[in-house]
């Protein structure tokens, strides 16, 4: 054990303050448990990402506080209501799916499109000072398990130091040291997506109801380009495909990106006159299309760390809510024991995965579901001629029984013979 004096000691650390790390510290704060947050950051701060914060993220934000969809609708210059997603596939084919399918009755928006610098700083600014330790501008450089606890190195000012945490929260998205070091993840192409973005203003012809836009096209496939409006006429334009194919394949996604935009024939004229603000930027999106070990001794992991995004869609923030909102669940118990063990934590690896592995493993077949060409324009094309077609989509979103039915070959055969 190492006899360097400690800056402090906790209970819980939380390591990352992204959407996963900051929600975790809200349910904590929302449970009265103190505990320590650290983010290499000062927000406000930018996080390369999609910017699209789905139904299930909305619902998860007002478990923790009904007023936040009210203050971020207030928002307009931050947040962009959005109703729905359009699919376009590969022969051009399009069709618009609501989120709901009673979008004119509801309410309240059932999802939000956002940058991360927006999103991110509004969930920082929701911590309550009262039990969150925060250490922001603070790179965590090692973590070390020791008698007494983990140790956290970490530097601040240039000046290294140390603290002790009884337990370790990893929520430092697809680079997390706890990750890494704690429960020994390592890359695997086959489930790890590569993807770039750029912001653009001036893209014409978005969907009045802010529709999310994905394309599966010939030049990205297996992966797919996106458009998501965003406020002040700007849009998130990006494109993502998984990582074993693009060095498979040796894609230059910049200049894949770029050559879509200019040659298209849908989009070629939507961005005639649009002009990329900023350059463009990459990141990794670690997939939840395998099981992994997310608990053990002394630690757990949310979010990205704990690779939580959707195979299909690519949207990560509603599964790392979730993964914050059961992970409190957990250290709750922990924490009132005081016991850290790897038999107390991974009960959160059982909760977790039921609550998310029936929809990531269905995802991951509809990711493989959408490299096959002629079967992705046939859905489309029948959706086009049938309102109960298009309606059973929409209930996909929603209803994971009815999102099962696209692993059902009885499903296709219904479409070939219009059944």
């Amino acid at each position: 054990m190492s006899t360097t004096p400690y800056q402090f000691k906790t209970d819980v650390a939380i390591i990352g303050a992204g959407p996963a790390g900051a929600a975790t510290s809200l349910f904590l704060a929302k449970k009265g448990i103190k505990h320590t947050l650290f983010d290499l950051a000062v927000f406000p701060r930018d996080k390369v990402c999609g910017d699209a914060l789905s139904g299930k993220a909305v619902k998860i934000l007002k478990h923790i506080d009904s007023q936040f969809v009210a203050d971020m609708q207030s928002q307009k210059n931050s947040f962009l209501d959005s109703w729905g997603i359009t699919f376009i596939a590969p022969n051009g084919s399009s069709i618009d799916i609501p989120f709901k399918q009673n979008n004119a009755q509801a309410e309240e928006p059932p999802g939000f499109i956002a940058k991360r610098i927006d999103f991110d700083n509004f969930l920082i600014n929701q911590l309550d000072a009262n039990f969150t330790e925060m250490h922001l501008g603070t790179r965590v450089t090692d973590l070390v398990q020791s008698d007494e606890g983990i140790e956290i190195h970490y530097q601040t000012n240039g000046e290294a130091k140390k603290a002790l945490a009884k337990m370790i929260v990893g929520a430092e998205g697809s680079r997390s040291i706890a990750a890494r070091k704690l429960a020994g993840h390592t890359g695997d192409p086959n489930h790890f997506c590569s993807a770039i973005r750029g912001y653009y203003k001036n893209v014409k012809g978005n969907h009045p109801q802010n529709f999310i836009e994905l394309y599966f096209l010939e030049q990205v496939l297996p992966g797919y380009f996106w458009i998501f409006p965003l406020p002040n006429n700007m849009a998130n334009v990006g494109v993502g495909v998984l990582s074993a194919n693009v060095k498979k394949k040796n894609l230059n996604l910049k200049e894949a990106l770029q050559k879509v935009i200019a040659e298209h024939p849908m989009l070629k004229e939507r961005f005639k006159e649009a002009e990329l603000v900023g350059g463009i930027s990459g990141w990794g999106l670690p997939l939840g299309s395998r099981r992994r070990n997310l608990s053990g001794e002394r630690f757990l992991l949310v979010g990205d760390a704990a690779s939580l995004i959707d195979p299909f869609s690519g949207e990560g923030i509603g599964n790392a809510l979730v993964s914050a909102m059961i992970g409190a669940e957990v250290i709750e118990t922990a924490v009132s024991r005081q016991d850290f063990s790897k038999s107390t934590l991974e009960v959160y690896d059982r909760l977790l995965y039921e609550k998310l592995w029936d929809e990531l493993k269905l995802s991951y077949i509809m990711q493989r579901l959408g490299q096959v060409r002629w079967l992705f324009n046939l859905v489309v094309n029948r959706a086009k001629k049938s309102q109960t077609l298009r309606d059973t989509i929409s209930c996909m979103f929603e209803d994971l029984n009815m999102r099962a039915m696209l692993r059902s070959p009885a499903f296709y055969l219904r479409l070939l013979f219009n059944l």
